[in-house]
């Protein structure tokens, strides 16, 4: 009894060392089965990982790729905005260019018509002046011929004497002149035929005539040029008449030097000058 007891404790023991065995198989089993499975979550995890960041690697990629299209496609824009931008500013330039030349052109083409215009006010003005300037002899100088200027005559008048008396007159006003229109008067002559007159002596060259203006008209001033042979100076000379002609000498005791004929003479000349400078 004791000794069957005694098996089967052992029988019990031995059965109880076999659950612990099956126990510690299964605990490893179920460790092992339960590390396989969470093994299996994490590799089925770090898998859908690794596809996720692989897909997500594709959308990176891919976005990247995109991006690099979008930097590619600014780059290109860029470039044919830039190259735009410098046509347009070549355009530009060129556009500048030729509307300054135009400008330009404009300017010279106002500032010609304005010295066009400028000059034609200027000429116009000219004109007004030269014929506010124009006298009767001027218009009469026109509408005769030189034949008709040489040959002037005067009805019943010895025109060489004329000429002579004429010239003489304005000879006596040495460089100072004498004035048309008093001198006309002082022969008596119309206007006219005094203008003629003067135009007649100064074809011949015996005086110039210098246009001036005298009391707000325009006249011409008779100045002497030529004086014709005369021996009206000497027509008086006490030297013609002197009885002692013979004696007298510049060393002598009669001498032009001391007489007083030829004093009294040169006097009455020049008292005769002076008084028709004063006329």
């Amino acid at each position: 009894m004791v000794k069957k007891e005694i098996v089967s404790a052992t029988k019990l023991k031995k059965e109880i060392e076999e659950a612990k065995v099956e126990l510690l198989s299964r605990n490893k089993k179920l460790k092992l089965s339960v590390k396989t499975e969470a093994k299996k979550k994490v590799d089925k995890k770090k898998a859908e990982a690794k596809k996720k960041a692989e897909a997500k690697k594709k959308v990176d990629k891919k976005k990247a790729e995109a991006k690099k299209k979008v930097d590619k496609k600014k780059a290109v824009a860029k470039k044919k905005a830039e190259a735009k931008k410098k046509v347009d500013k070549k355009k530009a330039e060129a556009k500048k260019k030729v509307d300054k030349k135009k400008a330009e052109a404009k300017k010279k083409v106002e500032a010609k018509k304005k010295e066009e215009e400028a000059k034609k006010k200027e000429e116009e003005a000219k004109k007004k002046e030269e014929e506010a300037k124009r006298t009767p002899e001027e218009e009469l100088e026109e509408q005769l011929t030189e034949e008709e200027i040489i040959g002037f005559q005067i009805d019943k008048t010895d025109m060489d004497k004329l000429v002579n008396r004429v010239t003489e007159m304005i000879a006596s006003y040495a460089t100072k002149g004498i004035l048309q229109n008093i001198l006309w008067r002082k022969l008596k002559l119309s206007s006219r035929d005094g203008s003629r007159l003067a135009l007649k002596l100064e074809r011949m060259g015996n005086i110039t005539r210098e246009k001036i203006l005298e009391n707000g008209r325009w006249t011409y001033l008779l100045l002497i040029k030529k004086i014709p042979i005369s021996t009206k100076s000497i027509e008086n000379a006490p030297c013609l008449v002197c009885p002692v002609e013979k004696k007298c000498s510049t060393d002598g005791e009669i001498s032009p030097k001391t007489c007083v004929y030829i004093e009294d003479w040169v006097l009455l000349e020049l008292k005769t000058k002076k008084r028709h400078e004063t006329d």
